[in-house]
């Protein structure tokens, strides 16, 4: 059967350059495929209470970053990065507790609405500044956003506690549907919905675009700035819908939940095999990341591993992700020869 693949030109088939090209195509997501099997191999070696039957429920303590690390994709796709999600989730959840329990109180839906809005309108803020001054730096930018949403929360709440939600609120970070987790239904249905605006409309073409060339985007009359505002404005909203879910898991919130998640955030999306520099990716690697870095943080958890070495792993993973193109763009130049033009040869 293999002899009758190959033609007498020595040329392969048809089916096996299509399988050559899948696997070259795809040959980052492979990769993380087989880090998430050595994932799961170490943690079951390492901790008896790591089991299948418990996954389910471990997903709720990590999936909630996932859901920011779909936009955060959008973001980083275009060249650009945000590291104020963090104090956006709890700044959108700090609002949605105080407009539940002040005074009179506005309905939880209605406060959850307030959450989704706050969001938004943190990210879209940082979207204006960048449109508006192009020439700052989106680091600067989102690092000063950081600290001020984060110090708006803290005057808020000041070090106090919020909380005293519905009893139905709790079940959307623990609760089922039917054999599924609440949150990784939700998790999966803006997955979906992510995967096809990147990779099925005209807006996902013009995001890899922007992040290719913004100045020949520009001259080919491309509204950049639009994508840019619209990119930050929907991270913020994922922000808030983080919150909803940090929130109902948590029972209450604080101005210093969600702290250091923009690092997690930002590890899933580059090693989901997202460039820095902007134009390449796919929303399939980040999916399996995402489980790479919950499933890893949660099974070094179980063996009460220190929080601050669990944030040295996923710098590692985050160091290793970068370097690893780069080490395979520069072998692939290494081993290149130069070609002389024949008018050259003696």
């Amino acid at each position: 059967m293999l002899i009758n693949s190959i033609d007498p030109s020595g040329d392969s088939s048809p089916l096996a350059k299509g399988a050559r090209s899948l696997l070259s195509r795809y040959s980052w997501e492979i990769m993380l495929l087989i880090i998430l099997a050595l994932t799961n191999a170490l943690n079951f070696s390492i901790s008896p209470y790591y089991k299948w039957g418990k996954l389910l429920d471990a997903t709720n303590l990590f999936l909630d970053k996932g859901f920011l690390a779909m936009s955060m994709t959008l973001v980083i796709l275009t060249g650009y990065i945000d590291i104020s999600v963090a104090s956006t989730v709890a700044l959108s959840s700090v609002v949605m507790a105080v407009s539940y329990n002040a005074g009179a109180g506005v309905p939880m839906p209605l406060a959850m609405i307030i959450c989704l809005l706050t969001g938004a309108a943190c990210g879209a803020l940082n979207g204006l500044i960048l449109v508006k001054f192009s020439e700052l730096a989106p680091m600067i930018v989102t690092l000063a956003t950081q600290i001020i949403y984060r110090g708006i929360a803290l005057i808020i709440l000041e070090d106090k506690a919020a909380g005293k939600f519905p009893s139905w609120y709790p079940n959307l970070g623990w609760g089922y549907a039917g054999a599924f987790p609440i949150m990784m239904a939700a998790f999966f249905i803006l997955f979906l919905v992510f995967a096809f605006l990147l990779h099925k409309t005209n807006y996902g073409r013009t995001v890899y675009a922007v992040g290719k060339n913004k100045l020949a985007c520009r001259f080919s009359g491309i509204n950049v700035d639009r994508i840019i505002f619209t990119n930050f404005t929907l991270n913020g909203l994922m922000a808030a819908v983080t919150a909803l879910f940090l929130t109902s898991r948590m029972g209450s919130t604080r101005p210093n939940v969600a702290n250091a998640y923009e690092m997690d955030v930002i590890a899933m999306v580059v090693l989901g095999g997202v460039s820095t520099a902007g134009g390449k990716g796919r929303m399939g690697g980040v999916l399996i990341s995402i489980f790479i870095v919950g499933l890893l943080r949660y099974g070094l958890g179980l063996i009460n591993i220190n929080t601050q070495v669990l944030m040295m792993v996923v710098g590692g993973l985050l160091v290793l992700a970068v370097a690893i193109p780069e080490m395979r763009l520069g072998s692939l130049v290494k081993g290149r020869r130069p070609t002389v033009p024949a008018s050259a040869k003696t």
